[in-house]
């Protein structure tokens, strides 16, 4: 079945709510909305103003109302829910999707008359207060909504545990990268990056949870290596200033690129891909260059294992060591490197499309809102 026939069979309306974000849940939402709206579904995104620049909802046919949900807890949380509620007063819709558990917090407590769905993006790594104060958010967003929806298998194992009663594995396939504008040569020689010298890639938000220091301190081992690999982060994030001090420190071959959109021409200069998250669901840097048959070293966290299989090389999550290792070794094999790279994209070809994911989102808010669902009152 595909997206657009799910979408016909449904032709309601759905608001879409995301917190901030500047990559892969933003990136999801704006897949969805995509799809959604070119198959005759309503859709209506909630979220900060600055995802709308960012995203462009409006550009692939959403409505968009500003909710500024930050990325973290704050006084304002309430101002995020009373406008939540004016917008879904404004725009009835059938059901509610929210991504993210900052999202699905503001969307539970704005108790909409209509079915709640939460997809569960990410998990709670952190300790302390903002730890506790995450994890009852946790336990409320699960009670609340008519069906949780994990983007890997833990996630979902987390809702159930947490009270949900409907809790459903939902894979975030990543969209399709352009073909790459620019030769592999021209790419390298941005970076100063000769034939003959590796070029490491690693793509995501400058976040602790991503842990680009122990790439960094990997890294500064290899300036003995001829020659030595150049690495390169694309991405933006809290975490710059401290990445970039800590490069200057350890005297380590990484360049913090900031935000790119032009990753499928990073990829095509790549010699190898590295993940070093603590914890990922379904990455979507990981996913992108599986597809674009590069090869991967990344951390046995999550959902990565299950995504990855065996095409690409695993490691324990903050072992500087493991991460130093497995690069060398594949450094050193070009005939290793090219079966990665084959067995990757041949492992890329099984996974959901996006189709695929507009399809089972449709499917779902048809069995939530069935035909004759009153979006004004949530009645059936």
């Amino acid at each position: 079945m595909t997206d657009a026939t799910s979408a016909q069979r449904w032709p309601g309306s759905v608001a879409v709510v995301l917190a901030s974000s500047t990559g892969g849940v933003g990136q999801h939402v704006r897949s969805i909305a995509r799809g959604l709206t070119a198959a005759g579904t309503t859709v209506l995104v909630c979220g900060p103003a600055a995802t709308q620049d960012q995203f462009d909802f409006t550009g692939v046919g959403a409505r968009f109302t500003p909710v500024e949900i930050p990325a973290g807890p704050t006084p304002a949380d309430g101002r995020a829910v009373a406008a939540l509620r004016r917008a879904l007063a404004d725009t009835p819709v059938e059901v509610v999707h929210a991504h993210g558990l900052r999202a699905g917090l503001v969307a539970a407590l704005a108790r909409p008359a209509v079915p709640l769905v939460v997809t569960w993006h990410n998990a709670v790594l952190a300790g302390g207060l903002r730890g506790r104060l995450s994890r009852l958010a946790e336990r409320i967003v699960a009670r609340s909504a008519r069906v949780a929806l994990g983007a890997s298998a833990d996630l979902v194992e987390r809702a159930a545990a947490l009270g949900a009663t409907d809790a459903r594995l939902a894979p975030v396939a990543a969209p399709v990268l352009p073909a790459p504008r620019r030769r592999r040569a021209a790419v390298r020689a941005e970076f100063g990056v000769a034939a003959d010298r590796p070029l490491i890639l690693s793509v995501g938000r400058l976040h602790p949870q991503k842990r680009y220091d122990v790439l960094i301190d990997a890294a500064a081992r290899w300036r003995t290596r001829t020659p030595a690999p150049a690495v390169v982060i694309a991405g933006s994030g809290p975490a710059y200033l401290q990445l970039a001090a800590r490069i200057s420190t350890a005297r380590a071959p990484v360049t913090l690129l900031g935000h790119r959109t032009d990753v499928a021409d990073l990829l095509a200069g790549a010699d190898l891909a590295v993940v070093t998250s603590d914890w990922e669901a379904r990455q979507l840097f990981a996913q992108e260059a599986l597809h674009a048959g590069v090869p991967l070293v990344a951390t046995a966290v999550g959902g990565l294992p299950e995504l990855v299989g065996d095409a690409a090389v695993l490691v324990p999550p903050g072992d500087v060591d493991a991460v130093d290792a497995a690069v060398r070794e594949l450094l050193d094999d070009d005939a290793r490197r090219a079966d990665l790279g084959r067995r990757g994209a041949a492992r890329a070809a099984t996974w959901p499309t996006e189709a695929d994911t507009v399809a089972g989102l449709a499917d779902l808010y048809a069995e939530l809102a069935p035909a004759g669902a009153d979006p004004s009152t949530g009645s059936r």
